[in-house]
């Protein structure tokens, strides 16, 4: 897609819990080759706006298109599939495994060998994991996390687990890239490794992306357009 095609259109979301309603007929768009941000206070319905957008949630009405192709209604991995990735605001790596697993992990929308041909790794299921793991290199090094590929990530700094996090969505070669807050929590020279890398994400990769961040500094920064969300309205 060129710049400025309309690659995501949200239209007239209405979602509620119970007899609590958090969205009430959002509508807005994200172009291709720009960066939106999502801003309000907390509680205004931001998160809860992107699980509609990626599948976590189902709006009660309204519609999302992803480059025309309706997608509220579709589980969450097929979003994922279509080229949509994102992070989460809190952090969600397998804790247990290492930056290198957790990135290989995202791959699996790519692999294309059987469970029994994994498992004795020969022949094209080997080929095809050298593969996978080159891919994931290049995100490793793109993020400058090369001493922590074999590190169990819960034993990492909060930092280096939001930038392994930002990496898990790059692995499934986006379309499009939504952050939740990817810098809630960070120290100020934490939050400022991350801008950069968002920018190189955008300027280098072409990569559209539709943040939600209370930093007003960073996304008056960073941002092409603004879109604010005050009690579930735009």
């Amino acid at each position: 897609m060129t710049k400025g095609d309309i690659i995501i259109t949200v239209s007239h979301i209405n979602l509620g819990f119970g007899g609590v309603r958090v969205l009430y007929d959002v509508s807005f768009q994200a172009k291709a080759g720009e960066i939106l941000a999502l801003i309000g206070p907390n509680g205004a319905g931001k998160t809860c706006l992107l699980n509609c957008i990626s599948g976590f949630y189902r709006p009660d009405r309204g519609e999302v298109l992803f480059k025309d192709k309706r997608i509220d209604k579709l589980p969450a991995h097929r979003i994922a599939r279509l080229g949509i990735a994102r992070t989460f605001q809190n952090i969600a790596l397998y804790s247990g495994l290492t930056t290198l697993e957790n990135l290989m992990a995202a791959r699996h929308i790519f692999m294309k060998r059987n469970i029994l041909a994994g498992a004795l790794y020969f022949g094209g299921a080997r080929k095809e994991e050298i593969e996978h793991r080159k891919v994931i290199e290049q995100i490793i090094d793109f993020l400058e996390i090369q001493s922590f590929r074999h590190t169990v990530v819960a034993s990492l700094p909060y930092g280096i687990r939001k930038r392994i996090e930002l990496g898990r969505a790059l692995a499934l070669e986006p379309s499009v890239l939504i952050l939740d807050e990817p810098m809630a929590g960070m120290t100020i020279g934490e939050k400022e490794d991350m801008a950069r890398f968002i920018i190189d994400i955008h300027e280098t990769k072409g990569i559209p992306i539709l943040i939600v961040e209370h930093d007003m500094g960073l996304v008056m920064d960073i941002s092409d357009r603004v879109v604010v969300l005050d009690f579930g309205r735009i």
